[in-house]
């Protein structure tokens, strides 16, 4: 289990600031959710954290020591919201999720570990030969869920990886992370503009607004007592029981 933390985090896009010195621990071993509006920096703080945006200031931090991504080996792995256009059409969903395997297993257990990971996210290991477009949106979410572990990270980032399916289907891939955690032990950032969804996946909460950090706590906490008017106004939102 590990802790990543983000000091005083700042990214700009030529003269606009996206993240302004955000500071926010994502404990060992939790959940943890990143809500707020489209366009609060939300994705923005996930990309940097993977190497994608660039810092013009602060440090990420994974067990005290600065985020360092060398080819394979990444501990910090990103599940994107739409898994088509993260898996290779022209791969088979097995070699898809091989390409995140340590370079030193043999053929015999990276097979045998592809079949885990498979399993792990509830899918046939039979399905590992199929192209993306033979499965559902939601079954290729489960397979980019097993490539993001298949490269054996301490950290998860999800960034709405729910948003793009139907209500159907969003609560078994909720379900799903919740059990991926708990059976793993990862620390896991998940990110969503539904506090609905946030409650329901997350131990901890953050709520940003504006490139910046303006709550944060355990989710039980927050949503009971919210000391921000933003995140009063965020949950003032959340449709009621008919």
């Amino acid at each position: 289990m590990s802790r990543l933390d983000f000091e005083d985090v700042t990214v700009r896009y030529g003269h606009h600031t996206v993240l302004d010195r955000v500071s926010l621990t994502v404990p060992e071993g939790q959940i943890m959710g990143l809500v707020g509006e489209s366009g609060s920096g939300k994705s923005t703080l996930a990309r940097a954290a993977v190497g994608l945006a660039p810092l013009d200031g602060g440090r990420i931090l994974l067990d005290g020591q600065p985020v360092r991504h060398r080819g394979r080996r990444r501990p910090i792995q990103m599940v994107f919201q739409d898994p088509f256009s993260s898996l290779d059409p022209r791969m088979s969903i097995g070699r898809s999720i091989a390409e995140a395997l340590p370079d030193r297993l043999g053929r015999g257990p990276r097979a045998a570990e592809i079949a885990r990971l498979v399993q792990l996210v509830h899918l046939d290991p039979d399905r590992a030969a199929d192209a993306p477009s033979r499965l559902s949106g939601g079954q290729r979410q489960r397979v980019a869920i097993a490539r993001a572990l298949a490269g054996r990270p301490s950290v998860v980032l999800a960034d709405e990886i729910t948003s793009a399916l139907d209500v159907s289907v969003q609560g078994a891939i909720l379900n799903l992370v919740r059990e991926m955690q708990r059976e793993t032990g990862l620390t896991v950032l998940f990110i969503s503009h539904n506090l609905a969804v946030v409650r329901y996946v997350a131990t901890h909460v953050a709520v940003m607004a504006g490139g910046r950090i303006v709550e944060q706590g355990p989710t039980a906490d927050v949503f009971a007592n919210p000391a921000s008017a933003y995140t009063r106004e965020l949950l003032a939102s959340i449709p009621g029981p008919a």
